[in-house]
């Protein structure tokens, strides 16, 4: 009986979410809910499940669900729904709470943090529990975080009966988002795809020396698009690659390292990034695309230097790949060839094929999409049918097969349909996150109620059997996604409790204070303060969560004091820079989650398994501090092709080296030296400018008069440097550099208003006299009465070609030492003659 509550319980959660997604209300004229309701329904739904789902104890009984359990469930469903069951009367008396409203608030408080305590562990309990405490007594805190405290009333209407504590934004973003790309995520598990994924990653790289190793890198970047979580990537994916890496000769230390710094990679990987794209989108101001296009290249160099990394270790121990069934060079060239040219010209195809039906045919467009559409997902079903089902290789067989690429690829080409109605919906019609991931969910429940079906007619198999496990599927489908956003619900909520307190109680200005005070104004001590205090923000919590931490509190930071410092960072810069070290805690010994999870597959020491992954995850780690400092990384200031294509080659040469040092291995073994210089050239090759720098200034500082003349002979998605001076809310001058992208070309001032900004021209000064609420101006410390006194524009300086071609001399010599250090040593690695 309690099965089966919980189990169509979840389902009913993940058909509310479908609808609330869909269009479908407004176009019955039913059902529609604003975004404070939906929440309120979403909260309720997961605080009831976390309960029933999750014992209080790891002692306590797995075969029923105590009645207090039972209590507690019902009572947090009725508070997290509080907001929907009693919308009208609390809309009616604002900031007035009754005895009930406060009631309810105190049980949900206290039953949502038992909820997270079950769900997720303490770690996050603990952080919400010091915010509250520190809400409540604020007077006695040091005098640089000090605040007046705030009595129970006020907390309680602050944190549940409002948006700005427990229905923020952040459970917004889980409510619309969130909630249905996990479930997409699953329900592509569900169907198949996730053994084809992997499958498909060991027939293209399992061949290769450290192949296995490198297989684990692959598949945890192709997790990462519909995963949510870095321990989940370590659990599904580590369970295969951990065995199979140490039957190559890797230690299991190594072995679980790898899998742990590969699955943590998936949370930057676009276009989930673990679900804080979309939160990024609320949290910046900028559209999905433009999150996706600034996160691409930074998490494809961490990816490529981990395969490096991968291939280094394989050489130390001359691992070889997994045995391939020979084929002669000119066929496998062949074979290449033709699934790459094929590859692009199937895409070729339907990308202008989809353009040309849309242009002819108009508002019937859609439709007929929907109907070429399920006919290629039928005829790939077909060809699929004709070939057996994959099975999972196990990894502690003697012998184990290499498959083809094709022959794996061909299996489950319909896979491939609803990741390209996700990727097309986001990216090319540029709908919302919460619609195209509807439409993206929408595709992939339909293959899951028809795939099993179609299969057994082609195949001319039982189709009632069929029917009954695709209805099987279908509602275990639905569960398992709802019981997945458990943690995620619950947790999103619980940082809310922390985004509350620092609006309630202005925590995040005297951040800034503080950290300011410590670092004494160095930027670089700034960063490296906000770093750790990410990684700490990030221990033991779940990826969305700790991302809506490090950008509540420490993001304001880094903008106001590197502005202040007269570094104009673009704004996207400073919240990956905190998203990547709040994920960087997933591997960062002693509570590194990741780690600890292939620690327990690989059965090896969980601290030393971190410390392993965390050296690996150096070359993660390195990156925010390069594109905080040379946006160019992110797609910033490039202009077009040909520097796009320059500073993606240097900068992965960069990474690549970077690795070579950290594992003091090049072409063979490096002596100390040689990787001090290896370090001395990747920061070269990052940072050019650095050099140039101190010949000439990069900037000077021109009149604010040209300021407006600047903004209308800018091009679309140019961005512009200026210098503002006023009085900040504690009464202090303030000098601050700052950066905005520009986006449509038009009237100057009407492009600033697109921004939030309008100014009025006094004298030779531009005064702000308005800053929208929420805008991109708000979001990088513009305020009212601010004057613009001047505009940077570019200097010139000697060209960066030539700190590069110097450090690409010292590369090439570096590697010309060691190649002949290989050659004098019989051609043999190190540590393989020690071996």
């Amino acid at each position: 009986m309690t099965g089966q509550v919980l189990l169509w319980v979840a389902v009913s959660w993940s058909l509310f979410q479908l609808w609330y997604a869909s269009p479908l209300p407004f176009i019955v004229g039913f059902g529609v809910l604003n975004d404070t309701e939906a929440r309120a329904i979403h909260l309720g739904f997961g605080i009831f499940l976390a309960f029933v789902a999750y014992p209080a104890f790891k002692t306590s009984s797995r075969k029923r669900v105590p009645v207090l359990d039972w209590v507690f469930a019902l009572a947090g469903a009725f508070a997290g729904s509080y907001l929907f069951l009693f919308y009208d009367q609390l809309a009616l008396r604002p900031g007035q709470p009754t005895t009930l409203d406060l009631v309810t608030g105190t049980i949900g408080i206290i039953l949502l943090l038992e909820a997270t305590r079950r769900s997720l562990g303490i770690p996050m309990v603990i952080v919400a529990t010091v915010f509250i405490f520190y809400t409540f007594a604020g007077q006695y805190m040091p005098e640089v975080i000090q605040h007046r405290g705030a009595s129970l009333n006020k907390f309680l209407n602050h944190q549940w009966l409002t948006t700005e504590g427990v229905f923020g934004i952040a459970l917004g973003v889980s409510t619309s988002f969130v909630f249905l790309f996990v479930l997409f995520g699953t329900l592509l598990e569900k169907a198949g795809a996730g053994n084809w994924m992997m499958q498909l990653s060991i027939a293209l790289l399992g061949h290769m020396r450290g192949g296995p190793a490198k297989v684990a890198v692959v598949s945890s970047a192709l997790n990462g698009v519909v995963s949510g979580s870095s321990v989940s990537n370590v659990v599904t994916g580590g369970i295969f690659t951990i065995p199979l890496m140490k039957r190559t000769g890797l230690s299991g230390v190594k072995a679980g390292a790898i899998e742990a710094s590969a699955s943590i990679n998936g949370q930057i990987m676009p276009p989930v990034m673990g679900a804080a794209a979309f939160l990024m989108v609320e949290y910046v101001g900028i559209p999905y695309s433009e999150i996706v296009k600034h996160a691409l290249l930074p998490a494809l160099f961490s990816y490529f230097a981990l395969l490096y990394i991968v291939h280094l270790e394989a050489v130390k121990i001359g691992a070889k790949g997994i045995p391939a069934q020979p084929r002669p060079a000119q066929e496998r060239l062949m074979r290449w060839g033709l699934g790459l040219s094929g590859s692009v010209v199937v895409m070729g195809a339907l990308y202008y094929g989809i353009f040309a039906v849309q242009a002819a045919f108009g508002s019937a467009a859609p439709t007929l999409l929907v109907i070429l559409g399920a006919a290629l997902y039928v005829a790939a079903v077909w060809y699929s049918s004709r070939y057996p089902d994959l099975e999972m290789d196990d990894p502690n067989a003697p012998i184990l097969h290499l498959p083809r690429a094709w022959d794996v690829t061909r299996t489950g080409l319909d896979f491939l349909i609803p990741i390209g109605v996700l990727l097309w919906c986001l990216m090319v019609e540029q709908l919302s996150p919460g619609l195209s991931a509807f439409w993206g969910t929408v595709s992939i429940l339909g293959i899951v109620m028809t795939r099993r079906i179609l299969m057994a007619l082609f195949r001319r198999q039982d189709m009632m059997a069929a029917s009954r496990a695709t209805f099987d599927d279908v509602v275990d489908g639905l569960a398992l996604g709802a019981r997945n956003m458990i943690g995620i619900a619950v947790a999103t909520a619980t940082a809310g409790i922390v985004v509350g307190t620092i609006t309630l109680t202005g925590l995040g200005l005297m951040m800034t204070e503080l950290v300011e005070f410590i670092s004494g104004g160095n930027v670089i001590v700034m960063l490296l303060m906000v770093a750790a205090i990410s990684l700490v923000l990030g221990l033991g919590i779940p990826t969305t969560a700790n991302y809506i931490l490090v950008a509540s509190l420490m993001a304001p930071v880094v903008v106001e004091l590197a502005a202040q410092n007269g570094l104009a960072i673009p704004l996207i810069a400073v919240h990956l820079f905190v998203f990547y070290f709040g994920i960087m805690a997933d591997i960062t010994p002693p509570v590194g989650l990741a780690g600890f999870a292939a620690a327990a597959i690989s059965r090896e020491d969980p601290i030393a398994t971190s410390f392993q992954g965390a050296l690996y995850s150096l070359r993660t780690a390195i990156l925010p501090f390069v594109f905080i400092f040379n946006p160019t990384m992110l797609l910033i200031g490039v202009e077009g092709w040909g520097d796009l294509i320059w500073n993606s080659l240097i900068s992965l040469a960069a990474i690549l080296l970077f690795s070579a040092a950290t594992m003091n291995w090049f072409v063979t073994k490096s002596r100390l030296w040689e990787s001090g210089v290896l370090l001395l050239v990747c920061f070269t090759l990052f940072r050019p400018d650095w050099w140039v720098n101190q010949v000439a200034p990069p900037y000077e500082e021109r009149p604010a008069s040209e300021f407006v003349a600047t903004i209308a002979g800018a091009p679309q998605g140019a961005r512009v440097n200026f210098v503002v001076e006023g009085i900040d809310l504690m009464g202090d001058d303030v000098r601050k550099t700052v950066n905005m992208p520009l986006r449509a070309p038009g009237e100057p001032l009407e492009r600033l208003r697109d921004l939030g900004l309008t100014l009025m021209p006094e004298g030779d000064e531009l005064t702000i006299t308005n800053v929208a609420f929420g805008s991109y101006a708000k979001r990088i410390g513009l305020d009212v009465g601010y004057k613009v006194v001047g505009v940077l524009k570019k200097a010139d300086q000697p060209s960066t070609l030539i700190p590069v071609a110097i450090a690409l001399a010292l590369t090439g010599g570096i590697a010309g030492l060691q190649y002949m250090r290989f050659r004098n040593a019989g051609g043999c690695h190190f540590e393989k003659v020690k071996a």
